[in-house]
């Protein structure tokens, strides 16, 4: 039985490879290594083992593996940002409450609410923009997502608390998307301003901002309780748990931060890859424009999340170039073998999820954008898992899916599109996930929609 194998230059140039170019490195080593391969990213810890064959990554996210468990402290660069009690960030029992919480406001009956208010603030962002005028299609996207979620989480689009905390959620995320912020995170020693550079300080200054914000909401809540609030705040704040009891302020604060920026940020990349790649191939943008207007008029939310060729679209965006590259990692419990290697207790270990979606065995020319690929078969939830798999998958899943078609389907009903250039996107690290490595500039060529559509709300089928 042999050991993961890993590259044999040193500990600093593994990790300046992953923080600066980890897609390219994962398919380096794998061509080199295999499909199971390790990466020596700090020195005083053991390898990181990357697996990405699906039988591997069945084994790794079963719930009922015994072999394995997936502690909290592996994700440990996310709690600067989500706090100790975010479900991201907790394991076991307590990992599992939280999820529980979480889990009614994010599926089922539930998005019926969400979809009118999908539909209203995305017309009114893209109604902002006039005709001739290029735009960075991300900076669309990421004000869609931001006001659906701080309208779903908080009820709240306008006001003065609301449009601080949007501004404040903006410039944390895009200042985490940078590298060198990323950097400080692998390297702790660095972790401070340095004279003028204060990269460091001022992100913490707007993190205590931020929550100070969502503090004073949720006190307010507590002084002036209001029955007829459907918002997710609002929900968790009436929710039990087993024993009965509610969430700490601290627990709601994590718990909010976490679904205002995961929310948000993950869903505005693939939105914005999405309309990238239906403008670039114009068979696609043809196919999917005539699914689309063969509704007519006021198409319920449900037909339009069922659209066929629609979801074989969103779903080849998330797997050509999935926002989330990894899984969250798992520690070995007990000695096991996963990939015909040896793994000893305390060897962490993921999944690519990035290199499943390249495999080619899987994939046929995975670097081609082919929708009819999810409609001519159905893949395993080991094959396909742009959301993570597994006990630890992405709770907002379905929130995420609802979102993207509806948002797609409402811009492109309204307005003619077109790239300003042909030139190709490559994905990039953008802080702890991924996205264009440049501005996908659009333009808008005119107006598309003829009669008035608007979304009727119906429960999900």
């Amino acid at each position: 039985m042999q050991l993961p194998k890993i590259p044999d230059t040193p500990v600093v140039l593994q990790m300046l490879n992953w923080i600066f170019r980890p897609m390219a490195y994962m398919e380096e080593c794998r061509q080199r290594y295999g499909d199971i391969f390790a990466l020596k990213l700090q020195k005083n810890s053991p390898p990181l083992v990357f697996v990405n064959h699906p039988d591997d990554l069945e084994q790794i996210l079963s719930h009922d593996t015994k072999e394995l468990e997936a502690p909290g402290d592996l994700n440990d660069l996310f709690e600067g940002l989500l706090g100790k009690s975010s479900v991201i960030t907790l394991s076991g029992t307590e990992h599992q409450r939280q999820r529980q919480l979480l889990m009614p406001p994010l599926h089922g009956e539930r998005m019926r609410h969400y979809s009118q208010i999908i539909h209203d603030i995305t017309a009114k962002v893209i109604s902002q923009y006039p005709q001739g005028q290029s735009f960075n299609v991300r900076t669309i996207s990421q004000e869609i997502t931001l006001r659906v979620i701080m309208q779903a989480v908080f009820g709240l689009d306008e006001g003065v608390r609301a449009k601080k905390l949007q501004q404040l959620l903006g410039e944390i995320l895009e200042n985490g998307s940078s590298v060198w912020l990323i950097t400080l995170l692998y390297f702790p020693a660095l972790q401070r301003d340095f004279g003028p550079i204060k990269i460091w300080g001022r992100q913490g200054q707007l993190q205590e901002e931020a929550d100070q914000l969502i503090y004073d909401e949720i006190q307010e809540r507590r002084e002036h309780p209001d029955a007829s609030r459907t918002d997710i705040l609002s929900l968790l704040m009436d929710a039990k748990d087993a024993a009965g009891q509610p969430m700490t302020d601290v627990e709601l604060r994590d718990e909010l931060i976490t679904l205002l920026t995961a929310g948000h940020e993950t869903t505005a990349t693939a939105i914005a890859w999405a309309m990238y790649w239906i403008h670039k191939l114009p068979q696609v943008k043809e196919k999917l424009l005539q699914e689309l207007d063969s509704l007519g008029d006021n198409p319920d939310p449900t037909t339009i999340y069922k659209l066929p060729y629609l979801s074989a679209v969103c779903v080849e965006t998330l797997r050509i170039y999935p926002v989330g590259m990894l899984t969250f990692a798992r520690r070995v419990k007990t000695p096991i073998t996963v990939g015909g290697c040896e793994l000893a207790p305390g060897t962490p270990i993921v999944g690519s999820i990035y290199l499943t979606h390249q495999r080619e065995d899987l994939y046929p020319q995975p670097k081609q954008f082919k929708p009819e690929r999810f409609l001519e078969r159905q893949f395993s939830p080991y094959e396909y898992l742009p959301f993570g798999g597994g006990a630890r998958r992405c709770i907002g899943l379905a929130f995420a899916q609802w979102e993207m078609k509806l948002a797609i389907a409402k811009i492109l009903t309204m307005r003619e599109l077109e790239l300003v250039n042909n030139t190709e996107v490559k994905p990039q690290r953008r802080g702890l996930v991924t996205g264009p490595d440049h501005p996908i500039q659009m333009v808008i060529k005119s107006q598309r929609q003829i009669k008035s559509r608007s979304l009727e709300t119906s429960t999900v089928g």
